[in-house]
């Protein structure tokens, strides 16, 4: 582990990393520094606290990794990916999340990302998914590529939650944070009328009928902390 960073900065023709941690928690952050200092000397790490200052981190330097909590204040770390993607942005981002890998993994990938580990895995998972994605390729756990592979083809689909869009699954999880309707179109620059549009239809789409049961359903499958 110790000579793992460096080593991998020598197949990139590189000496040294330059690596964003983006997580609301500072023991997080501090966790994660002390092990990527062990696995390599000389990188440089920069930290983010929310996800507005970590998007504008990114807009403005290159970094070799992104390590992107998917929960934090202001910007989540879905909202950064979709933006990246649609500003065709190309990065290495290792997403962290404390929810099982299924429910978000896939489309975390989608969007962009290069790799997805629950925080519970971290110690165990860290350097083989750093490893994999500096050397280009993307890291799941193997738990979950063997669902992918082994199970029904309609695995992901099989939730309600999977039948919406990238902006219902981010309003959906709103509401069931009991965020409100203005609130909501505040943070997604979107108009009330916009959103409460979404609302009817993540309610149709998952056979719903209130926030209520969208709060208990987020709650069962570990879509909000």
């Amino acid at each position: 582990m110790v000579q793992l960073l460096s080593s991998v900065s020598q197949s990139m023709g590189k000496s040294d990393m330059k690596i964003l941690i983006a997580d609301d928690h500072t023991i997080v952050r501090e966790g994660l520094k002390t092990i990527l200092n062990k696995m390599g000397k000389n990188s440089t790490i920069e930290e983010a606290e929310d996800g507005n200052i970590a998007f504008e981190k990114i807009e403005n330097n290159e970094y070799d990794l992104i390590i992107l909590d998917i929960s934090m204040p202001e910007l989540s770390g879905l909202d950064i990916l979709k933006k990246l993607k649609d500003r065709n942005k190309k990065v290495k981002v290792l997403m962290l999340s404390l929810h099982p890998q299924e429910q978000y993994a896939i489309r975390a990938l989608n969007l962009g990302a290069s790799g997805y580990i629950n925080k519970s895995s971290i110690y165990e998972e860290l350097e083989v998914a750093i490893k994999k994605i500096i050397g280009g390729g993307k890291y799941i756990s193997p738990e979950l590529s063997e669902k992918v592979v082994f199970e029904d083809k309609d695995y992901l689909n099989k939730l309600p939650h999977e039948k919406l869009s990238e902006r219902e699954f981010q309003i959906m999880c709103m509401f069931a944070e009991g965020i409100s309707i203005k609130d909501i179109s505040e943070k997604l620059f979107i108009s009330d009328k916009t959103v409460s549009t979404h609302r009817m239809h993540i309610l149709e789409k998952m056979d719903m009928k209130n926030n209520s049961e969208l709060i208990h359903y987020a709650i069962n499958n570990n879509l909000i902390e």
